[in-house]
């Protein structure tokens, strides 16, 4: 990685734009996101709920005071192993000309840290099946794929 260290905190709502770009540009997401100013509203109430929310937080990675990433998590708690609690980390983003800097690897291994850290028996996220690339990097950083996820569009 170049120089300069990268910072995981809190998004703002002042990053959505950044955000936004970032996943707009992503070719594979398939998610319907936009640039386009008529969307904007819709990401500011998302970005409401979830800085509202006391099991979510969606956080950034900054290098040189740019934002290079993100990703968010989740905390939820189940009755079965014995009532436990799982952190759940979704939308995970780097900057599209900074992949295979280091980046995601740190963002990832501070939601392990912050995991571990709240007394989380499990950590678990989810890939399309496309991103044979994002598969190898979970899997290098430790991640088994155990399960079989289905989804059902409801939009």
């Amino acid at each position: 990685m170049a120089s300069g260290e990268i910072i995981i905190r809190e998004a703002r709502e002042a990053d959505l734009p950044v955000l936004i770009a970032m996943f707009a540009a992503d070719p594979l997401g398939g998610h319907g996101d936009t640039i386009d100013p008529e969307a904007y509203p819709d990401y500011v109430r998302a970005f409401a709920t979830i800085a509202a929310s006391s099991t979510q937080t969606l956080y950034v990675a900054e290098w040189d005071a740019d934002v290079v990433g993100t990703f968010q998590t989740m905390i939820t708690t189940s009755l079965n192993a014995r009532g436990s609690s799982a952190m759940i980390v979704e939308a995970v983003q780097t900057r599209a000309d900074l992949r295979g800097q280091g980046i995601g690897a740190q963002m990832i291994e501070f939601a392990i840290a912050e995991a571990k850290s709240r007394g989380v028996r499990l950590i678990q996220l989810t890939s399309n099946a496309v991103r044979k690339d994002a598969h190898r990097f979970y899997e290098r950083l430790g991640f088994k794929p155990s399960h079989l996820g289905f989804k059902m569009a409801l939009k």
